[in-house]
């Protein structure tokens, strides 16, 4: 196996485990409702989870590990993406808060203030500002 194909089996795998946890999340009410779903499908395409990855993830998305970014900075990212898909697919109202709430505890944030980082990212990715400038003003958002 070439380094390369190490590397990009190693980013797949990345993915599928992000994807799962996601997944977990979706499911921790028990169900999947149809903007949940919606939204599960098109994150599949964007992190490259093939048809049959998917149906066996949710099948069996406690099998995968929930490995939730260990920097800060890192969280902060995967935010930012998860809130920009959020807000650009018009998953409106309460909807699209209480979704990201439940993405936020996935990614490791503190169940305790998921409503204000939610609140704050949606905010953020509304204004269309950059990785740089959400990651700045979510670090600043207690001070």
């Amino acid at each position: 196996m070439s380094f390369s194909e190490l590397f990009e089996s190693g980013f797949k795998k990345r993915n599928e485990d992000h994807f799962a946890a996601i997944v977990r999340v979706a499911m921790s009410d028990g169900i999947i409702d149809k903007e949940e779903k919606e939204f599960l499908d098109r994150l599949a395409t964007r992190l490259d989870v093939s048809e049959l990855e998917y149906e066996a993830i949710l099948k069996d998305y406690n099998s995968h590990p929930i490995n939730p970014p260990a920097s800060y900075d890192m969280r902060l990212e995967r935010l930012y993406d998860l809130a920009r898909m959020v807000w650009v697919d018009n998953i409106e109202g309460p909807n699209q808060v209480a979704l990201l709430e439940k993405l936020c505890v996935g990614l490791g944030f503190d169940s305790d203030n998921v409503k204000y980082i939610a609140d704050k990212a949606l905010s953020l990715v509304h204004y269309k500002v950059d990785l740089d400038e959400f990651t700045e003003r979510m670090k600043k958002m207690n001070r």
